[in-house]
């Protein structure tokens, strides 16, 4: 077949995607909460009950990531591993457990001609979901689309396609036995990358896009699509210490918010210390980090309060460094007069993800919450935290940097959208 026929054949296969997810999509918008929730709960026990064969499944895609030389930290995000399981199955729980918010109406106010106007809460419709490496994230997008009463589209990435189909399947059984249409969670079973450009084309069938993995993939949607886009394209989130604050606390909260994981989006890329603090709070961490191998791109101020730490691996910082998402153990440091220049920092050289403070002064941490402008702003917290599980969404479908629609982790009503509803008795207008 050449080329042609195959971008054609592609591309009819696509649309066949698309008008069976519309369908599906009316459907699961007329489908009850306990419907839905008998899906997910069912979903959970389908998870539980495979975690074996998941574990057979996804070993193939590690495997074949390790072959061709794939980077420790997206090798990580592969990882299929019986706690990973567990937290999706718990996110399918949580959501079931949670109210259903399709078809409430807020807002509802009379009108002087007589006529109440309010607002009703309805699923977006057709969700397309491009994703890379994590194939932890076919359960939340599948998850999240069935209790919002969307249908979608799931193109996860070549790296992880065995995992991703067993886990659709999975999904696809659980929607089946609870009478929803199978086709209300689709997944693209070719790797070829002309799907992508057909998916974020078709706005007669899909309604929104949600790409989640690297800068150029989302970069690359957020050029070329027809249909609107829920994006991030960084991590590059921040840890201020702030002076005054609970030092035993900061390194502790400091140390988690970089090391717990380097490869999640949430992980802090950037440790800025108020002037006051940094010669107590330096070389505490710096000494936590040079335990656990992190290497620290240092201010000359850092730098030189640093350089006494046994065992730490410090580099002067480049310019570069304040805008970077390291992914890795590598953090960027630099000691700051206090809170505005720590919140010009931020500003200038973050990614708008996620922003943490610790501090024990009240009015410091209220003015990083209304000054700091990120999608997540956090007080004393690691920014580990930045994730829907973590905030009581159930899952997330992504992060969100932007303004509209939906902004920070993208939960239930980051799928929804508002219509207005009228009820009046008879008024006409005059």
């Amino acid at each position: 077949m050449n080329a042609p026929d195959a971008t054609a054949r592609i591309a009819e296969t696509t649309r066949i995607l698309g008008r069976q997810a519309r369908a599906a999509a009316a459907l699961m918008a007329k489908a009850g909460a306990a419907q839905k929730n008998a899906v997910l709960r069912r979903l959970a026990e389908l998870l539980r009950a495979n975690t074996a064969a998941l574990a057979r499944d996804n070993e193939k895609d590690l495997a074949r990531a390790q072959a061709a030389g794939l980077a420790e930290p997206m090798v990580d995000r592969l990882r299929l591993t019986p706690k990973v399981i567990e937290t999706v199955a718990l996110g399918c729980e949580q959501l079931a457990a949670m109210g259903d918010i399709i078809g409430e109406i807020i807002g509802m106010k009379q009108q002087p001609s007589g006529i109440r106007v309010g607002q009703m809460r309805v699923p977006i419709g057709v969700f397309g979901m491009i994703f890379e490496s994590r194939p932890n994230v076919t359960i939340e997008a599948a998850s999240l689309s069935i209790k919002s009463g969307n249908a979608c589209i799931l193109r996860g990435g070549s790296e992880a396609i065995e995992s991703n189909r067993t886990l659709a399947r999975l999904v696809q059984q659980a929607l089946t036995e609870s009478g929803l249409p199978a086709e209300a969670v689709q997944l693209v079973q070719v790797t070829d990358r002309e799907v992508v450009g057909q998916l974020i084309a078709m706005p007669e069938y899909v309604d929104v896009i949600i790409p989640r993995g690297g800068k150029s993939l989302i970069e690359r949607i957020s050029r070329e699509a027809k249909v609107p886009v829920i994006k991030h394209l960084d991590g590059n989130c921040h840890t201020y210490v702030d002076d005054p604050c609970d030092l035993d606390m900061a390194v502790r909260v400091a140390d988690n918010a970089k090391t717990h994981k380097y490869s999640p989006c949430n992980a802090s890329e950037g440790l800025l210390v108020a002037r006051g603090v940094a010669q107590e709070f330096l070389p505490r961490i710096g000494a936590v980090f040079a335990a656990k191998g992190v290497e620290m791109r240092c201010d000359p101020e850092a730098l030189a309060i640093l350089a006494g730490v046994k065992g730490a691996n410090l580099q002067a910082a480049t310019e570069q460094d304040w805008y970077e998402e390291y992914l890795a153990p590598i953090i960027s440091v630099k000691v700051v007069a206090g809170l505005d220049e720590a919140i010009r920092h931020i500003n200038h050289y973050g990614s708008h993800h996620t922003d943490a403070i610790l501090t024990r002064d009240h009015m410091h941490a209220q003015a990083f919450l209304r000054e700091v402008d990120s999608g997540s702003v956090m007080v004393n917290a690691s920014t580990r935290f930045a994730d829907g599980f973590e905030y009581g969404l159930g899952a997330e479908i992504g992060i969100s940097t932007d303004k509209f629609h939906a902004r920070g982790p993208v939960g239930l009503e980051g799928l929804t959208s508002l219509k207005y509803v009228v009820l009046g008795q008879g008024e006409v207008r005059n």
